[in-house]
């Protein structure tokens, strides 16, 4: 559930309310985390929006999740699911998506973009809060003159940054935006996790390229941010915790959107 503002600037959904996309891979990346890609129907939603999702595990319950691509004519979408303790709809999307399985896509809503007039921005993600500002990068990339972007991107282990490698390329490729990963610990748990050990590849972040630390803690180390597009989103109470101090270190008010979860 979004604790940002109600829902602005969605797309005109036409009379058409409801969408339908098959699931055409499912990709395990975690225990506990997998990203779905699907083909389908058009869905008339805005980068950083979240939609409503209905799947066949659980036909009959709604579940709100981001986009982590921009709006594809094609009908592409991408999900980033993490099992949420005691879920039922999305401990199923991580441990029984299979190609072949039909979602029922509606409602898109949510307040999450990138202003045209800005220079500079700050992106705060917190697990898979990252999904839909990777839309906003996406769509943003396609700009004649892209704003100064940094992404800071948390998770307690080094291991939780399940899409490390994904952005160790991106920012690579796109000059204007600098990626730092943020972890609680710089030690993994001396614990196995067989999905995390299949997809292990030799690309990301050094050790030393993460910082120590929570998404909270970094208003403080980097403000006053006062001149900087502030977008947040992840877990409701991290997301509380770094308003809190973006307030605190007089970050501007319309300059901040935010959605937990």
């Amino acid at each position: 559930m979004s604790i940002g503002p109600e829902e602005t600037g969605a797309l005109p959904l036409g009379e058409q309310t409801e969408w339908t996309a098959t699931v055409v891979g499912a990709h395990r990346l975690r225990e506990d985390t997998t990203v779905v890609r699907l083909i389908g129907e058009f869905v008339p939603f805005a980068p950083g929006q979240s939609v409503e999702v209905r799947t066949p595990q659980h036909p009959n319950m709604a579940r709100r999740m981001y986009c982590a691509l921009p709006p594809s004519l094609d009908g592409k979408l991408e999900f980033h699911v993490r099992t949420v303790p005691g879920g039922w709809c999305s401990g199923s999307i991580v441990a029984d998506s299979h190609p072949g399985d039909e979602w029922r896509i509606s409602a898109p809503a949510g307040w999450l973009a990138v202003e045209p007039e800005t220079t500079d921005v700050v992106m705060l993600a917190d697990g898979v809060g990252l999904a839909p500002l990777r839309a906003l990068l996406l769509d943003t990339a396609r700009r004649d003159d892209p704003p100064r972007t940094h992404l800071f991107v948390g998770g307690r282990y080094p291991r939780d940054l399940y899409a490390s490698d994904m952005l160790f390329l991106l920012a690579g490729e796109l000059p204007w935006l600098t990626v730092i990963p943020v972890v609680q610990d710089e030690y993994d748990p001396d614990l196995t996790d067989p999905w995390y050990e299949q997809c292990r590849v030799d690309l990301g972040f050094r050790p030393e390229e993460m910082m120590p630390g929570t998404i909270a803690d970094i208003p403080e180390r980097f403000g006053p941010l006062d001149h900087h597009q502030i977008l947040v989103c992840g877990g409701a109470a991290m997301v509380r915790n770094t308003i809190d101090q973006l307030v605190a270190i007089g970050a501007p008010a319309e300059a901040i959107r935010y959605e937990g979860f």
